[in-house]
C-alpha cells in the first residue's frame, strides 16, 4: 500500500514508520505544522509541533529512507483545536483536545488530504490495536494499558478506521524505546509530550485568562450560600478539590468539590463528595465504530484519558431499536452499576464492550 506516516518527531511515531516501511510498503513521512509561532525547542516534555520536533521528524525519515514533507494545518488547528478549546471553557464545560485534534486534524483533514493524494492509509504511533472482525475493522485497547490510546480514537469512524495503521499497538512503550535504540533513531531517549501540547507552559489558567480575560463571580454551596469569590469560572473544573480559597471551611469539616459550573450567572458550585457523584451520563455528537448495542446492553464506559473504566448499561442510543448508523440520531444514555465522582459536561464518554471501542460521544448532562 502506498502509506502516509504522520511524524511528529516522537520516538512512537518513528517507530511506527519504521514498522510501516518494514512492512513493504511505499510510506512518505508528512509532519504537521500546527502551531502559528512555533518555538525553536521544546519545553522537556511540555509541548509539541516545535522546529525541533520538525527537525527530527526529518532525521528520522532520513534514516528510514523515505521521502519527507512538512504540512501546515496551523490555521485548521487554530480553529478546529484552539479556538474549540475556548468556547467550550467559555460555555462552562470541559473539553479534551487531543480528541477535538484527533477528530479534526489528524482523521479529519489529514486523512481526507492523504486519501486525495492517492494514498491508502495513514499510519500514526498512536497506542491502539486494530482487527478485522466480522462486522469490520475494530478498534481495541493497547496491550500496553499504560499507554493505551484508544479512548481519544474513539470519535473515529468506520471509514476512517479501514485506512489506518497503529503498528504499536501490540507493543510495550520500553520495547518501542528499545526498538527506535536498535535502529540507530536519535529520538530513542527523547522525552514524550504531556499536558495540553499548545500550552507548551502547562499552566491552562493561565492561558484561559489571557484568552477570556478576568470575570469575577461567587462560589456558592448547594444552597446558594455565598462562600467566596472567583476571577473566573473558567478555572475551575468539576471535581476539583485544590485551589478553591473558600472563606470558611464547611461545617462538617469535610473537603468540598466543584460539583458543576454555571456559565450564564458565572458561579462555581461546590459540595460534598457524595454530591458529587453520578449514576446516569447522556451524550451528544454520538460517533459509532462498532455496531450500535441494544438498549439495555452491558458495556463499559470511560469518561477520562486514563480514568477509572466501569461497567455500565445502555440506556438508550439513537431511538428504541439499533440500526444504520446514519438513521441514528447522534445522542446515547448510560446508567452506571456504580456510580463515579467528577463527570463534567464536555468530556468524552467513550463505551466499550471488552477492549473493543463501540463508540463514543460528548457528556452533555449527568444526574
Amino acid at each position: 500500500m502506498r502509506v502516509l506516516a504522520a511524524m511528529s518527531g516522537g520516538v512512537d511515531s518513528a517507530v511506527a514508520a519504521a514498522r510501516a516501511v518494514d512492512a513493504g510498503h511505499e510510506v512518505v513521512g508528512v509532519h504537521l505544522a500546527l502551531a502559528r509561532n512555533p518555538e525553536t525547542l521544546r519545553a522537556g516534555a511540555r509541548g509539541c509541533c516545535t522546529i525541533e520536533d520538525s527537525g527530527d521528524a526529518r532525521r528520522v525519515a532520513d534514516v528510514l529512507g523515505i521521502p519527507f514533507y512538512i504540512w501546515d494545518l496551523a490555521e485548521r488547528f487554530q480553529q478546529d483545536v484552539i479556538e474549540d478549546f475556548v468556547t467550550e471553557y467559555r460555555a462552562g464545560r470541559t473539553p479534551n483536545p487531543c480528541v477535538r485534534c484527533n477528530q479534526k486534524i489528524k482523521f479529519a483533514a489529514l486523512l481526507d488530504k492523504a486519501v486525495a493524494l492517492g494514498f491508502d492509509a495513514v499510519s500514526t504511533g498512536h497506542y491502539a490495536q486494530l482487527v478485522d472482525g466480522p462486522d469490520g475493522r475494530e478498534l481495541h485497547r493497547a496491550v500496553d494499558a499504560g499507554k493505551d490510546q484508544s479512548y481519544v480514537l474513539a470519535v473515529l469512524e468506520p471509514d476512517q478506521l479501514a485506512r489506518s495503521m497503529f503498528p504499536l499497538g501490540d507493543t510495550l512503550k520500553e520495547d518501542v524505546r528499545r526498538e527506535a535504540a536498535e535502529r540507530g533513531l536519535r529520538v530513542a531517549k527523547k522525552p514524550d509530550s504531556h499536558d495540553i501540547c499548545f500550552i507548551s507552559d502547562g499552566d491552562t489558567q493561565g492561558f484561559l485568562a489571557k484568552h477570556l480575560g478576568e470575570q469575577p463571580g461567587r462560589i456558592v454551596d448547594s444552597n446558594g450560600e455565598t462562600l467566596g469569590e472567583h476571577s473566573g469560572a473558567y478555572g475551575f473544573t468539576v471535581g476539583q478539590r485544590k485551589g478553591l480559597a473558600l472563606g470558611r471551611p464547611a461545617a462538617d469539616g469535610r473537603p468540598r468539590y466543584v460539583l458543576s459550573i454555571e456559565p450564564v450567572s458565572n458561579t462555581v458550585v461546590v459540595g460534598s463528595v457524595e454530591e458529587l457523584k453520578v449514576s446516569t451520563i447522556t451524550g451528544a455528537e454520538a460517533t459509532w465504530c462498532a455496531p450500535v448495542p441494544e438498549p439495555g446492553a452491558e458495556l463499559i464506559v470511560q469518561v477520562r484519558a486514563h480514568g477509572r473504566a466501569v461497567p455500565a448499561r445502555l440506556v438508550k442510543a439513537g431511538g428504541p431499536e439499533a440500526g444504520p448508523v446514519q438513521t441514528l440520531p447522534a445522542t446515547v444514555d448510560v446508567e452506571l452499576i456504580e456510580p463515579i465522582a467528577g463527570v463534567a459536561t464536555g468530556q468524552t464518554l467513550v463505551l466499550y464492550r471488552g477492549t473493543q471501542v463501540i463508540g463514543s460521544s460528548t457528556i452533555s448532562a449527568t444526574s
